[in-house]
């Protein structure tokens, strides 16, 4: 799955009327819900702030408003854009001054659209790789020239301590995981311990 890089604004203007989009990272449903009801409050004076977020693991979890405006011309354009892009954690409020000429449904559909695929854009994308993060525990000893091999391998520790051993944390793509104990191990001819943490994810920009 994918996410905003960052939360941000992108503002449209359309035949007068002005589609300010606000984009929010969120955890879960609550967050999503408290994010659209701080901008609500903020923008008060607005037309409309219609909605959209998608959040769950897999995004399976979705839901949007269109405020006012006609049944089905904003609220599910604007999700429609945060599942075609494969997003979730992702909250969107597109919010819209009057500019005083009608755009039809039609116009509606492809403003509300266009404002939060724009505001997409403008604040990149991520995407969710899982991982595995391995301590790595060696001796003084072989610790120098072990971090260099993992430098020179790719692997960049995420932290690296030193105590009565030198323990490096590595974030491992869960399909390598074999793979890099047994590079691990070959590096440091079986002198390595290796943990296992818990699962998580590391952000990739997607350009």
């Amino acid at each position: 799955m994918r996410m905003i890089r960052q939360g941000g604004s992108r503002e449209l203007e359309i035949r007068r009327s002005r589609f300010v989009c606000t984009l929010a990272r969120v955890a879960d449903e609550a967050e999503a819900a408290a994010f659209i009801a701080a901008h609500r409050r903020a923008h008060r004076d607005a037309t409309h702030n219609c909605t959209a977020y998608v959040v769950g693991e897999h995004g399976e979890i979705t839901k949007s408003s269109d405020d006012g405006e006609p049944a089905g011309t904003a609220g599910v354009p604007m999700l429609e854009v945060l599942v075609r892009r494969g997003l979730t954690g992702t909250a969107a409020v597109v919010t819209r001054y009057f500019g005083g000429v009608k755009l039809g449904a039609g116009g509606l559909v492809r403003a509300y659209a266009q404002a939060v695929a724009g505001a997409v854009d403008a604040v990149g994308v991520v995407e969710l790789r899982p991982v595995v993060t391995v301590t790595v525990g060696v001796g003084h000893e072989l610790a120098g020239r072990f971090l260099g091999d993992l430098h020179a391998a790719g692997h960049q520790p995420a932290d690296v301590r030193y105590g009565t051993a030198v323990e490096a944390d590595v974030a491992v793509p869960a399909a390598d995981l074999a793979e890099f104990e047994a590079w691990a191990a070959a590096a440091t001819a079986g002198r390595a311990s290796l943990r296992r943490g818990a699962p998580g994810h590391i952000e990739v920009p997607v350009t």
